[in-house]
């Protein structure tokens, strides 16, 4: 904050950026240690900048000084409860690259075979859902059918 009170710095709104889009950077890539300290990254980064949105002053403490010179105290509740939720997301995450790790040697989120076969079809200019059975939409009996379960059975009993 600057010394008159009147908001952030331009130091400390770059270095939010910095964070965030590092942190984001980060994120977007493979490997699960790189998300992990993306996630840090941009907790941090945001935690300031809940920070910067409060107002500079004293103490928030009821008593020690008039009222408009305190600082915001929500903020700095909202940044300790973002740091508890962060350091739970962390040790998670950390868990989850550590057990694949430990089960494959490397810690890099492997493509989904689906993901792939969906690729390749729209790179094809195929249709994804294949009629196989070739009854059309209304005649389909996988297709959702709105009509509830017990006026089916009893028209399927009355023919």
């Amino acid at each position: 904050m600057t010394r008159s009170g009147a908001g952030p710095t331009l130091v400390l709104v770059l270095a939010v950026a910095v964070l965030v889009g590092c942190g984001v950077m980060l994120l977007l890539e493979r490997s699960l240690t790189r998300i992990l300290l993306g996630v840090i990254m941009l907790g941090n980064g945001v935690n300031l900048l809940i920070l910067l949105g409060g107002r500079s002053g004293g103490a928030p403490v009821v008593g020690t000084g008039p009222v408009e010179r305190m600082s915001d105290p929500l903020p700095q509740a909202m940044v300790l409860t973002s740091i508890v939720i962060t350091f739970g997301f962390t040790a998670f995450l950390l868990a989850v690259a550590y057990r694949s790790w430990y089960l494959s040697g490397d810690d890099e989120v492997p493509d989904d075979l689906e993901d792939r076969q969906i690729i390749g079809r729209a790179g094809r200019k195929e249709v994804g859902a294949v009629d196989r059975g070739g009854e059309g939409p209304n005649g389909d009996s996988e297709q959702v059918d709105p009509e509830p379960a017990r006026r089916r059975l009893r028209r399927r009993d009355a023919s």
